[in-house]
């Protein structure tokens, strides 16, 4: 058996090419994309015997210390493997993971699993903290057009007929159409109260659509009466999966269900290219019950289930950083959580 560090695009996209399946979360362009400049993006390669395994992580200092966290992209990640039966043994895998973070100086670790891979949780079973989070949404594309449209709840339908009617979809093609997407993007972020990390900048948005690893395609809804832009969406495709990884909508123009129209006119479009699955995700922090998840279902009844896994590498420096950060009595679930004011703290 053996463990190695990849960090290169050749070495990294041979290992994808060897996987049985991988998202565009695994990708190397996502990542490259996805770290800070003082983050280290990598893919840890485990073999042994027929068995393949990757775990593709971002590596962060911890600011006025020698150690480090790792933690998962923004997405649906986890291990990515090839040859695991069933009567496969995860010990030293396990032993070799856990001695490679003790090497590294790596406190913690946190990562969001990909609700369509196999062996996901198997491979982190009684290994960490492995929690299930909730349901996401997927659109079985598989199906014919007609059997996919017969699960859109009835309300949606007709919203989706009326907004055919009173919008028309364009792609994003140049650099003012991207600026039209952008603005309505971080009116919707100001409008949510949502956290810094959420405004992304011209380069994410440069890189994640120039990315080879996979494609991109965002689409602008604009009402027909005004010409005003209304919607905007931004999907991202690998293999046989589509992503709705980035949405907004104007607060004016909620009434027309922009999004709703941008959502089924990218479902007919990935069914006629091939693609099997449309992952819409879950509700807000993966709850069931809030009205975001109530949007998804609305599409589809079938659910994908959605898990994340923490790790605790080294418990007394864990504390000991909670403490010198005032959160150890913190009940909140963030993690890891002495980084809990570094990524609540409010906008200016």
């Amino acid at each position: 058996m053996s463990i190695a560090v990849i960090e290169h695009k050749k070495d990294w996209n041979d290992f994808l090419s060897l996987v049985e399946a991988h998202d565009c979360y695994h990708t190397y362009d996502y990542h490259q994309l996805s770290k800070s400049p003082s983050d280290a993006a990598v893919l840890i390669k485990y073999v042994e015997d027929d068995v393949i395994i990757g775990l593709p992580l971002l590596i962060r200092e911890i600011n006025g210390t020698k150690f480090y966290d790792a933690i998962s992209v923004y997405g649906y990640s986890g291990p990515i493997s090839k040859g695991i039966s069933s009567n496969f043994s995860f010990k030293n895998y396990k032993e070799a993971l856990m001695m490679f973070f003790k090497t590294k100086n790596i406190i913690s670790v946190f990562v969001r699993l990909n609700p369509y891979l196999p062996y996901q949780n198997i491979v982190f079973h009684s290994f960490g903290e492995l929690t299930y989070l909730g349901k996401v949404v997927n659109i079985n594309l598989s199906l014919s057009l007609e059997k996919q449209r017969h699960k859109y709840h009835r309300r949606l339908k007709n919203q989706v007929n009326k907004a055919y009617r009173e919008c028309t979809i364009k792609p994003v093609k140049n650099f003012e159409d991207f600026q039209i997407f952008k603005k309505i993007y971080f009116e919707n972020m100001d409008r949510v109260n949502a956290k810094q990390f959420y405004y992304f900048d011209d380069i994410y948005f440069k890189s994640i659509t120039n990315a080879k690893d996979f494609k991109t395609s965002i689409k602008l809804a604009f009402d027909n009466a005004t010409g005003t832009p209304v919607a905007g969406c931004l999907f991202i495709m690998v293999n046989d999966i589509v992503q709705y990884h980035l949405s907004a909508a104007s607060k004016d123009f909620l009434h027309l269900n922009a999004t709703k129209l941008l959502i089924d006119t990218m479902r007919l479009e990935a069914t006629e290219k091939g693609y099997k699955n449309f992952n819409l995700g879950g509700g807000l922090g993966a709850n069931e019950n809030d009205s975001l998840f109530r949007f998804k279902s609305s599409f589809s009844d079938e659910f994908r289930h959605f898990f994340i896994w923490k790790l605790i590498v080294n418990k007394s420096k864990y504390n000991k950083l909670c403490k010198q950060n005032k959160v150890i009595n913190n009940t909140s679930g963030f993690f890891p959580l002495y980084r809990y004011e570094e990524f609540n703290k409010p906008l200016l």
